[in-house]
């Protein structure tokens, strides 16, 4: 039976019929639905910033801004994170980001958050789940097969989750089912998952084709395309294709793929501060609305080159 965790009110409004996901930079969304404020791998460095990736050595140079600072959010309810490299957890994160705030990660990353403080992570095991309840709805988060590079490559690297999120009445009925990629490539693993969660109404794909010593470490296009077949969202949104400069494959490799399957009416592409607005309609599911006007206009500083 999976843990329950009981979340304080915030004064969200809790609407089943409609909701939105906010891009606002590389792995980092803002989801919002029935009464829930989550976000998804909290990166908030600026261009020209770099991100530890590890061993004293390997870093990345971020070529973009993000569309929100941290400080600037709403009062969230959690923070879904994939894995812990800092251009999805960095230091102005660590040092800001409320310390009490639950956190839904692998366990390795769990214990580094512990170390710095953070005192309410929830660490998931592969097919482990979590149960959120927030007045009369609940979230269910599972943790998803990941691997963050290819063979023994992978075990340099932290370890790496995806993870559906499934909103539910009290019933247990299930309202909208969302799947977060996370930095992953494309394995056996992944087949099990459309298995276990065969309709899933959105989903969220971590691309880049990122290289770290000339290994790939991310989806590059052709994987992301192969992805969206497997896992069959209704709808699916590319990120952390263009925020750094260890990200070799662009969103035109992805598109190219995408035309070549055939799978262009499940694409919604976003750009830094765009939201794509949704209703859920009871029998239907989800269905996504033409992209609202952006909510916070992307920073006016062009990349750097």
């Amino acid at each position: 039976m999976a843990r329950e965790i009981v979340l304080p009110p915030t004064g969200e409004p809790g609407s089943r019929q409609a909701g939105s996901l906010l891009f606002i930079g590389n792995a980092t969304v803002l989801l919002r639905y029935a009464g829930f404020v989550i976000l998804t791998d909290p990166n908030f460095l600026h261009a020209g910033d770099r991100a530890r990736l590890g061993y004293g050595l390997l870093h990345a140079r971020r070529l973009t801004d993000p569309a929100l600072e941290l400080d600037e959010l709403p009062k969230l309810d959690l923070v879904l994170l994939s894995h812990n490299h800092e251009d999805h957890f960095d230091r102005k994160v660590a040092r800001e980001l409320d310390h009490a705030l639950p956190i839904v990660t692998t366990r390795q990353a769990a214990r580094k958050l512990a170390k710095k403080g953070f005192s309410a992570t929830v660490p998931l095991k592969t097919w482990e789940d979590v149960v959120f309840v927030k007045g009369n709805d609940r979230l269910r988060i599972t943790a998803l097969p990941g691997r963050h590079g290819p063979g023994f490559i992978s075990r340099l690297l932290p370890s790496v989750m995806g993870s559906m999120l499934e909103f539910e009445t009290p019933e247990a009925k299930t309202l909208l089912r969302l799947y977060v990629s996370g930095d992953t490539l494309m394995h056996r693993d992944l087949r099990d998952i459309p298995k276990r969660f065969p309709e899933v109404d959105l989903g969220v794909f971590h691309l880049g084709g990122t290289r770290v010593l000339g290994v790939m470490v991310t989806m590059d296009g052709k994987q992301g395309a192969e992805a969206v077949r497997l896992i069959k969202p209704r709808t699916a949104v590319p990120v952390h294709f263009d925020d750094y400069d260890i990200f070799k494959s662009k969103l035109e490799d992805f598109q190219r793929e995408v035309r070549a399957a055939g799978l262009e009416d499940r694409i919604r592409y976003l750009v830094r501060g765009e939201a794509l607005s949704f209703q859920v309609v009871e029998g239907e599911r989800l269905r996504p609305l033409p992209l609202r006007d952006e909510l916070h206009k992307p920073s006016p500083h062009p990349p750097t080159t």
